[in-house]
């Protein structure tokens, strides 16, 4: 059974940085790729980022999100820095529909989404 469960959510202040997680169960990373997503209130959901294990194995995008992985843990990672306010929301996880990002992927392409993470960046 394929599950993806997020974690590492948490309040922090402005300027800080988190590392969120999501461990895979029931496939291997090399299958499908790992979208990231977020949603704040009253907001879609949107997409932040993209992982897999054939393209590279750290990714940065806009500069302040960097996405990794650990295949002993089979877990993949969000690092965010320098938080900022805007950046709160509930961030998921969710699987790709083949083993490699693509930028025409759709969110309602995605599977296997996690229950979600919570961000607050607040002072």
């Amino acid at each position: 059974q394929v599950q993806l469960v997020e974690s590492g959510g948490d309040l922090v202040q402005p300027g800080g940085s988190l590392r969120l997680s999501c461990a895979a169960s029931g496939f291997s990373l090399d299958y499908y790729a790992i979208g990231w997503f977020r949603q704040a209130p009253g907001k879609e959901r949107e997409k932040v980022s993209c992982f897999d294990t054939r393209t590279t194995d750290s990714k940065t995008v806009k500069g302040r999100f960097t996405t990794s992985s650990d295949a002993a843990k089979n877990t993949v990672y969000l690092q965010i820095d320098s938080l900022k306010p805007e950046d709160t929301a509930v961030y998921y996880c969710a699987t790709a529909p083949g083993a490699r990002c693509r930028s025409y992927y759709a969110i309602e392409d995605f599977n296997s989404w996690g229950q979600g993470t919570q961000v607050t960046v607040s002072s």
